[in-house]
């Protein structure tokens, strides 16, 4: 019998720093990219999850950098 894998996706958090109409520039680690903000809940300076470039979560910043300092860790 041949086993079937789920496919999972691994988010990483990002950071708003900047907001232009329904557009967010997010920075990643060594990265920005572009994703739409599909509600108005969102500021500068939130840590968010992204999905198909668009804004799905905001996520506290404690969580966020814990988050971040754990990817760091499976890169080194």
């Amino acid at each position: 019998m041949k086993k079937r894998w789920k496919k999972m996706c691994l988010a990483i958090p990002g950071k708003i720093i900047k907001i232009e109409g329904e557009t967010a520039t997010i920075e990643y680690p060594g990265e920005t990219r572009e994703a739409m903000l599909i509600e108005d809940n969102f500021n500068v300076g939130d840590y968010v999850f992204v999905s198909e470039k668009i804004v799905i979560e905001k996520i506290p910043e404690e969580e966020a950098l814990a988050s971040l300092k754990a990817w760091e860790n499976v890169k080194a």
